[in-house]
């Protein structure tokens, strides 16, 4: 049986990994063993990043809504449950942009909702 050298695929491999390495400082772009190393943990914070940017937010929309409904005496909490009470099934992103961009329609907002609430 021949021998397997593994040269195109062993160098593929490599400068895959290299190749994302480019951007990294020092021996961590240019050393193999310290290149995956480096490579390996970007991708484990990329990943992590990625779920810790949804809570990120979710933390983000309910500050603003809380901002915006306590002018009109209402704490974020109570809000939401009059929100539940009356029916409106809008998501807290879409809230947000309401309170940010549109304060007169998010006043009717809340406006129902205390009516919920008072109900």
């Amino acid at each position: 049986m021949p021998r397997a050298k593994r040269g195109v695929k062993a160098r593929r491999r490599r400068n895959r990994i290299l190749k994302v390495a480019s951007g990294f400082r020092s021996g961590r772009r240019k050393i193999w063993r310290r290149a995956v190393e480096a490579v390996h943990h970007a991708w484990m914070h990329a990943y992590r990043g990625r779920k810790q940017k949804k809570r990120d937010m979710r933390r983000l929309w309910i500050v603003r809504i809380n901002a915006a409904t306590r002018p009109h005496g209402l704490s974020y909490s109570r809000f939401i449950h009059g929100l539940a009470q009356s029916g409106i099934e809008i998501d807290r992103r879409a809230l947000a942009e309401l309170a940010v961009n549109d304060p007169a329609a998010f006043g009717v907002v809340v406006d129902s909702a205390k009516a919920a609430l008072a109900a």
